[in-house]
């Protein structure tokens, strides 16, 4: 049977126009909102903002097998592969665009560098499903991100957010953001839903079973993950109402470097898969896994580094307004050339 994108995925790029129109608008006929929010605000953090963030992390990280990665360690190949493409190919890529093409804008290219930091753990069981991929190898590598970008990701947005870029003398960016700051965003945005996350998952089996929980528990919770970035999004926009008449050039400035980065990514890992032996279904778990980003992360961790109404937020909800367009036409890439590079 074959898979089909959900209502709520096909049209998620809409939904996120129109969460920036209704912001726009927000913002507009209630000027006042930005004062609310000061007040439900404590220092630079939003109260509401901080629980939508951590809302929208929940979902997918209750819903990763953690179980399965044993069964990873013990295919050394793709785990060599899988690694290398998703925490040293990737983020290198982005940091490298992100620098050719928006150098000139620091607060984009910081922004957009942070989103190749934050590898796919949720949106990837889509595209895996649709291109006739392994589900239970992206199970299994969704594990292995989710792991991984809890105990590694901080480091690695302060390496390339600011130790990189002062290496390659970028003086734009004037920028170094300090590790426990960074380490601390991670653990509220990352950290608290991870263990949120992993505790519903071994209580909702352990009480109820796995059936009740993957077949009535996660499609519940599930749709909240789209629910609270609609609701950023909203009160991003709300905030930032006045600046508006410079978005839509910033949009195509933006989605460039991303465009680049989901092709580019998408065909070297197609390809270097191959090229080692490894069946279709392998090959595209790990080329999307490779591919697609953590959307959600990177907003939330931009908001809570950088603020609300910072370029680097803004660059944040840009990511799946791309994303998902590109990624519905590399699935249908992936289909074709299976029938022309693979012989069933």
């Amino acid at each position: 049977m074959k898979t089909k994108l959900k209502f709520l995925d096909r049209y998620l790029s809409l939904w996120i126009f129109l969460a920036m129109a209704l912001g726009i608008l927000l913002g507009t006929v209630f000027p006042g909102i930005q004062d609310l929010n000061k007040k439900l605000s404590i220092g630079t953090t939003s109260i509401p903002l901080a629980i939508g963030l951590i809302i929208m992390m929940y979902p997918p990280l209750t819903r990763v097998q953690y179980n399965s990665l044993p069964a990873l360690l013990k295919n050394k190949k793709a785990l060599g592969i899988s690694l290398f493409l998703n925490w040293i190919a990737g983020p290198l890529l982005m940091f490298f665009l992100a620098i050719i093409f928006l150098r000139d804008s620091p607060d984009y290219m910081m922004g957009v560098i942070i989103i190749g930091l934050a590898r796919c753990i949720a949106m990837v069981v889509v595209w895996n499903d649709l291109a006739g991929g392994s589900r239970e190898y992206a199970a299994i590598l969704i594990a292995l991100n989710s792991i991984f970008q809890v105990f590694t990701f901080s480091f690695y947005v302060w390496i390339f957010t600011s130790v990189f870029p002062n290496w390659l003398g970028i003086k734009e960016n004037n920028l170094m953001v300090p590790l426990k700051d960074v380490a601390m965003s991670v653990f509220i945005y990352l950290g608290i839903p991870f263990l949120l996350g992993f505790l519903s998952q071994k209580l909702g089996i352990n009480v109820k079973g796995k059936k009740w929980f993957y077949q009535k528990f996660i499609p519940m919770i599930s749709p909240y993950t789209l629910y609270a970035l609609l609701f950023t999004i909203i009160l991003m926009f709300s905030l930032k109402a006045d600046s508006i008449l410079s978005l839509p050039f910033d949009i195509l400035k933006i989605s460039v470097p991303l465009i680049f980065y989901f092709f580019l990514m998408f065909f070297f890992s197609f390809f270097i898969n191959k090229k080692i032996g490894l069946p279709y279904d392998q090959n595209a778990a790990i080329a999307f896994t490779a591919t697609g980003n953590n959307f959600e992360l990177a907003i939330a961790i931009s908001i809570a580094i950088f603020g609300i109404h910072s370029g680097q937020a803004f660059a944040g909800v840009i990511g799946p307004l791309v994303e998902v367009p590109v990624l519905i036409f590399l699935v249908k890439m992936s289909r074709i050339l299976r029938k022309k590079v693979y012989s069933t």
